[in-house]
């Protein structure tokens, strides 16, 4: 499996022609080309044009376009995954996935239309069913029905909506959703990709919860503002230090003494081949994100 930096997911407006542009020039790992919450009703159909004429011509370089349908259930998703689907962008995120059938809907719409196996499904999640669901909906990954399933993103205003839930300080309230969602995707091999900060003039707090974010097991955060860019790039990297002592794991496992065994001492300290896996996986985004100029 190829292995991609997810650390910065930037949401861009649709009906923005300008900002659909300008997102082709931003250090971002993703830029989300969105249908949905930043597009006005009249302007839906619109956006839609426009955005499958973005995504059609191409240009973003080494970052992962991604189209955000509207609802399904709603009276524009439909075509909008339709659309998006003949452009066949590097995945579609499909909003207010509840339940596994939600995942299977949309993979049987690309299916149907020819769409490449490399346009794969990112569901958000951003329901109580999706919480109280997470696990199944995550497993529809190991399906053919729902093969294409690769990412959960985490729509913390959403799920703040439907369950009234406040926003506090270190999202306590939130806690044990977010880290469901990260249980529930690594389970099955899904990115998870952290929901978006809303105060744009609180650069400590944003750097805060990217770094709890980070500590929690999420691969990146989305974003709203190019703004936010260098900080969740910056956090979501692996350090310097960190890539250094994986290259020194991956070495010792590697020598013939050590080809057998399944822990090892370094520098003083236990090491279990476990680590070294994690250790490579470690090495393989420094490596992504150093080949990306990013």
């Amino acid at each position: 499996m190829t292995i991609r930096p997810r650390r910065s997911v930037l949401y861009m407006p649709g009906s923005n022609a300008r900002a659909l542009e300008k997102a082709k020039t931003l250090s971002t790992d993703a830029v989300i080309l969105d249908l949905e919450d930043s597009v006005a009703p009249d302007a839906k159909v619109a956006a839609r044009d426009q955005v499958m004429a973005v995504a059609k011509a191409g240009g973003f370089g080494s970052r992962e376009v991604v189209i955000r349908v509207n609802s399904l259930a709603g009276p524009w998703g439909t075509a909008d995954l339709e659309a998006a689907a003949a452009v066949a962008p590097d995945a579609i995120l499909i909003p207010k996935v509840s339940k596994p059938e939600d995942v299977f809907e949309a993979v049987a719409v690309l299916d149907r239309l020819g769409a490449p196996e490399t346009t794969k499904i990112w569901a958000m999640f951003e329901t109580p069913l999706a919480v109280l669901n997470a696990g199944s909906i995550a497993a529809a990954a190991s399906v053919k029905e729902g093969r294409r399933l690769a990412a959960f993103v985490l729509g913390t205003n959403d799920l703040a909506k439907e369950t009234r839930a406040r926003f506090v300080a270190g999202r306590t309230t939130m806690l044990p959703w977010l880290t469901t969602a990260v249980a529930a995707g690594r389970a099955f091999g899904l990115d998870v990709i952290d929901g978006v900060y809303n105060n744009l003039s609180d650069a400590e707090g944003f750097a805060i919860e990217c770094a709890q974010g980070r500590d929690l097991g999420m691969d990146g955060k989305t974003l709203i503002h190019p703004n936010q860019l260098a900080t969740a790039n910056e956090i979501f990297s692996p350090s310097e230090a960190e890539v250094e002592q994986a290259r020194k794991i991956i070495a010792a496992f590697a020598l013939p003494e050590n080809a057998s065994k399944g822990v090892i001492s370094l520098d003083g300290k236990m090491v279990e081949r476990l680590h070294a896996e994690m250790a490579e996986r470690v090495v393989a985004i420094a490596e992504a994100i150093a080949a990306a100029g990013a």
